[in-house]
């Protein structure tokens, strides 16, 4: 596949700690665009230092909707969908260099690397993403507090790895998951049963998802052979799973009021 035909899309709100070294490794794109949800910080300072960046500002307003705008923005066939703390290797570029031009598949699935202070996990919870498409196939629908990219076409999958290297802070972090797991929980009980994932299910009942996430990172992912930046991992992850839980009794408390 030619590099060319290829327009990485990514959105942005205070990503000072991680938009140069994600720009750093798209050098080789015609054209990056940004959407930004009208930064404070020095994003757009930084971004300015790459000339191949296009930035255009939209007041956020749910995640579909951001990148939806973002896919109108662009112009070439294929697009790379990012977020601003995905870092782009050299054998990733390699493998997606080689795919057949003319190739009938119109999306492609790519793996995660979490990282935790720069240090790639062996293994995580986060799972492939159709990150690579064909504009005219694909189209964003929210799912909870994030997205899904809805392709028509034929998918296929990549094995390199994407890098998933967050460096903002702690407070930044615990300020995102609250806003996510509000979102999470209004998809938990909206959605009927049966159509849940096992995931689901299992937080909907409130008190295991934490202590089985934590097992699970810690255990059975090999969190633990990744010292210290494992138990910070599972922690997190166990983290994330206490707050929704505690959101899911709030919004069943008040639902009886």
């Amino acid at each position: 596949m030619d590099l060319t035909t290829i327009t990485p899309l990514i959105l942005t709100y205070n990503e000072e700690p991680n938009i140069d070294r994600t720009l750093s490794k798209l050098t080789w794109a015609k054209e990056v665009i940004i959407i930004d949800s009208f930064s404070t910080d020095k994003t757009l300072e930084i971004v300015k230092n790459y000339e191949n960046v296009t930035v255009f500002q939209r007041t956020f307003d749910s995640h579909s909707n951001q990148w939806n705008y973002g896919l109108n923005q662009i112009n070439s066939e294929w697009i790379l969908s990012m977020d601003a703390d995905y870092i782009i290797n050299e054998q990733l570029l390699a493998e997606i260099n080689h795919l057949a031009q003319n190739s009938l598949v119109d999306g492609y699935f790519i793996p995660f690397k979490y990282c935790v202070f720069g240090k790639p996990l062996n293994q995580t919870i986060l799972p492939p993403r159709q990150c690579l498409f064909r504009k005219n196939k694909a189209i964003y629908i929210d799912d909870g507090h994030t997205q899904l990219l809805k392709n028509d076409g034929k998918i296929s999958q990549i094995k390199s790895y994407i890098y998933h290297d967050d460096r903002k802070s702690l407070s930044r972090w615990l300020w995102a998951q609250d806003r996510y797991m509000i979102l999470e929980v209004e998809k938990i009980l909206k959605t009927p049963v049966n159509q849940l994932s096992l995931g689901d299910k299992i937080r909907k009942k409130i008190i295991l998802a934490p202590f089985i996430v934590f097992f699970y990172c810690l255990i059975l992912k090999g969190g633990i052979l990744d010292g210290w930046h494992g138990w910070y991992y599972a922690f997190q992850r166990m983290f994330a799973e206490i707050l929704l839980s505690l959101r899911l009794i709030e919004a069943k408390y008040f639902n009886q009021e």
